[in-house]
């Protein structure tokens, strides 16, 4: 039976103004921002959470929230749009509207004491960022730690200097691989669902977290499933439609659901269910 959420606060449909207190480019199409907010207290996502992000004037869009930096909300954006190429030119200083954190979170805390398995594509790391770090702060919680990340060039890969911190952790598997070799690289070439079946983790008592293009999420729950693990301990996270962040407007309707409001993260099964219906 579907349970109806709380009423919303009307506070929750009015921005607040957060201003831009850091801006660093990812790739050449993505930044990340650090936002403080004018006024009022910080705001305390939860992984997994995300947040409706204002260009005063231009509109705004749903954006999975990659962490917290203090009391700055650390946000990981991709220039496809008008709103958000707004938000990725926006300079330290300038002023945006926050609405949010909305959502569900990741199941960090039914994770604990099993293997933690983290597989992205291209900018799906954005929205695991938050994850990954609560389990490295938290690092004894978990048993082994795999992070499988992919993206078409080595130019497209985000957080790099994280990256090269992971790869000298000896409590950490990092497979990192690419769709399209150049020059400089040198590691493996491939589709981030190839790397599921060498990754060390026990599938009977693990915990898996997938977000990137549809079809590579796609692949990763067939490849995590063929290894044996459960579909409900498959967690992925769906933006799709989303514009209002409150369940009102209805475009990011999956048949009984909306993902703004019972998502966005929802384990592999329950997606399965929804997806294999035509036309939803």
């Amino acid at each position: 039976m579907l349970v109806l959420p709380e009423p919303r606060t009307l506070d929750e449909t009015l921005p607040r103004a957060f201003e831009v207190a850091e801006r660093r480019r990812e790739t050449d199409d993505t930044w990340t921002l650090e936002l403080e907010p004018v006024d009022g207290p910080p705001l305390e996502p939860l992984p997994g959470q995300f947040t409706m992000l204002y260009a005063f004037g231009i509109g705004e869009v749903p954006v999975s929230v990659a962490g917290r930096n203090g009391e700055r909300l650390v946000q990981t954006v991709r220039a496809v749009g008008a709103v958000t190429e707004a938000i990725c030119a926006a300079e330290p200083g300038t002023v945006l509207g926050v609405r949010g954190p909305f959502g569900n979170a990741w199941p960090l805390e039914p994770a604990e004491g099993r293997d933690l398995v983290i597989v992205a594509g291209g900018i799906g790391l954005a929205p695991l960022h938050g994850a990954l770090h609560h389990a490295l702060v938290n690092r004894e919680r978990y048993r082994a730690l795999v992070v499988l990340y992919g993206a078409r060039t080595p130019a497209d890969l985000l957080y790099r200097i994280e990256l090269a911190d992971l790869r000298e952790r000896d409590d950490v598997q990092l497979q990192v691989t690419v769709d399209a070799a150049d020059e400089t690289w040198r590691g493996r070439v491939g589709v981030v669902p190839k790397l599921i079946a060498r990754a060390g983790f026990d599938p009977r008592d693990s915990v898996a977290l997938v977000v990137g293009p549809e079809i590579m999420m796609r692949f990763a729950i067939e490849g995590l499933a063929e290894r044996g693990v459960p579909l409900e301990r498959i967690y992925v996270s769906l933006e799709r439609n989303m514009r209002c962040g409150l369940g009102h407007c209805g475009h990011c309707q999956l048949g009984p659901t909306l993902i703004c409001r019972d998502g966005p993260v929802y384990d592999a099964a329950t997606v399965a269910a929804l997806t294999e219906v035509r036309e939803l």
